[in-house]
């Protein structure tokens, strides 16, 4: 989608597609933007008690027989209440809106002054209320309407404008990648991908095979990857800045590329969507492009595990013992408990590049589901700087992270095996913390370390604020704009 800022010079708004007004409670319209005829019937709407302007509420007047086929009217509630996240919630909703009716291009009105942030959320909006998933789809083109190809924002700061599409962007990237069905998305076809973002985009890149894996000592991401037959690979993406980096940042994705829980096989109802079991794995992707095109001056790493988790006649079992990367040894308790073992190896991995930071990123456990819901996503570190930082980040670009204990003295116990050093999945109570514990004993000391439990919020069946059905792409933002922030 283009998304341009234009000044507002208080002319009458005028040509194709749809105007976009952004209202508040209790205001009236602003002035001079509607032909007197147009905007008697938008003030008329805008006083129907349906409508009020509330928050969330999105109201239209249809003119037919004019080039401005629609005049929108979106609702913000109180002035006194508006936050980035309403606009960028209200923004998306404007534009899906506008997809149904069809509608190529809105020209929307801020009614408050350019301000950065505030543009920033509505490209943001613009962008990812655009977004959907129809590659496969073969509707002829009779049948398809038009799609809203331009947003114009008038009033709006051009600089914020362009962040937040950026932003949006990286994150439509992502969900591109998850959304891609399992037939269509491999461990090699990934990898493969992998090499040509590298081409294109200046990074330095290196995939291991299935033997080097096994050479390199990750048994925990072999073990997971040989019940298919497509086998398991492990991607490192690296963008290095002219000059001496800020600082050296790796994020690790879980990429289980298909997740039938293997040997043990996960119930009917939930194993459907685990084509999005790679989630994490995209969204590292992603930030790795856009570290590149960004030229940020931070030296970012992407360690991204690769498998199929699938009951083969080469599948791992219960009861095997695993050796990771970082010597220690690992009781299988469940097969469905396989996104920490190939975590646990690519952890090890990202510690020997001694990094400031790792932040991993993995649809990991459905108790964090349970316990969060599916808008909010689980943040576990011991490092109470890094947390806030996290924190911050989800907060300015509207993801929600919720802290939540790594340190559970019991979990710690309970993960102790009678025959090896530990085992991979234990009692059903606290289950999160259990892998995000597990986990930490993979990440090397001094290394200050974060895991995003993003189960619940990587894929949406309804559409729900920025989101519309499917991927989500949740943390992208709020990774990318953590790398913003670093000084």
């Amino acid at each position: 989608m283009k998304i341009t800022a234009s000044p507002l010079s208080g002319g009458i708004l005028s040509g194709s597609g749809a105007v976009a007004l952004y209202v508040f409670s209790g205001e009236p319209l602003p002035e001079g933007i509607l032909s007197p005829g147009n905007e008697a019937a938008a003030a008329a709407l805008l006083e129907d008690p349906s409508f009020k302007a509330k928050k969330g509420k999105i109201a239209k007047v249809t003119l037919p027989g004019s080039p401005l086929s629609r005049i929108y009217l979106v609702g913000l509630g109180e002035r006194k209440d508006l936050g980035e996240d309403s606009l960028r919630s209200r923004t998306a909703e404007l534009v899906r809106r506008a997809k149904g009716d069809g509608i190529s291009r809105i020209s929307a009105v801020l009614p408050v002054l350019p301000d950065r942030n505030a543009s920033c959320a509505v490209g943001e909006g613009a962008e990812l209320g655009s977004y959907s998933f129809e590659k496969y789809k073969t509707r002829k083109d009779e049948d398809r309407l038009p799609e809203p190809g331009e947003f114009v924002l008038y009033g709006g700061d051009d600089d914020g404008l362009s962040l937040g599409k950026m932003l949006a962007c990286t994150q439509n990237m992502a969900r591109d990648l998850a959304n891609e069905p399992g037939n269509r998305s491999n461990p090699q076809t990934l990898a493969e991908y992998a090499l040509a973002e590298a081409r294109d985009f200046g990074l330095e890149v290196e995939v291991w095979d299935e033997r080097k894996i096994l050479e390199e000592g990750m048994e925990g991401l072999y073990s997971v990857g040989m019940g298919s037959s497509t086998p398991p690979r492990l991607v490192r993406l690296s963008w290095k800045p002219e000059g001496a980096p800020l600082r050296k940042v790796v994020f690790v994705g879980k990429g289980i590329t298909f997740d039938s829980g293997g040997l043990n096989l996960k119930p009917g109802d939930f194993i459907r969507s685990m084509k999005s079991d790679k989630s994490g794995a995209c969204n590292v992707f992603a930030l790795l492009r856009a570290a590149a095109k960004m030229k940020l001056p931070v030296e970012v790493h992407g360690i991204v595990a690769l498998a199929e988790n699938m009951p083969g006649g080469k599948a791992f079992r219960p009861d095997d013992i695993l050796r990771m990367r970082n010597g220690k040894t690992v009781e299988i308790d469940n097969t469905d408990a396989e996104g920490r073992l190939v975590l646990a190896d690519a952890l090890s991995y990202a510690s020997e590049l001694r990094p400031d930071v790792i932040i991993d990123m993995a649809t990991l456990t459905g108790a964090c589901a349970v316990a969060l819901g599916t808008s909010i996503a689980g943040l576990f570190t011991p490092d109470d700087t890094l947390a806030a930082s996290l924190l911050e980040a989800g907060k300015a670009r509207g993801e929600r992270l919720w802290r939540l204990p790594d340190d559970d003295e019991r979990i710690a116990e309970s993960m102790k095996s009678p025959v090896a050093d530990l085992v991979n999945s234990g009692s059903r109570y606290g289950g999160a913390i259990f892998a995000a514990r597990f986990l930490r004993e993979f990440v090397g000391e001094g290394i200050s370390w974060a895991h995003l439990d993003i189960a619940g919020v990587d894929f949406n069946k309804d559409e729900y604020s920025v989101y519309g059905k499917g991927a989500t792409g949740f943390a992208v933002r709020t990774c990318l704009q953590f790398l913003l922030s670093v000084r």
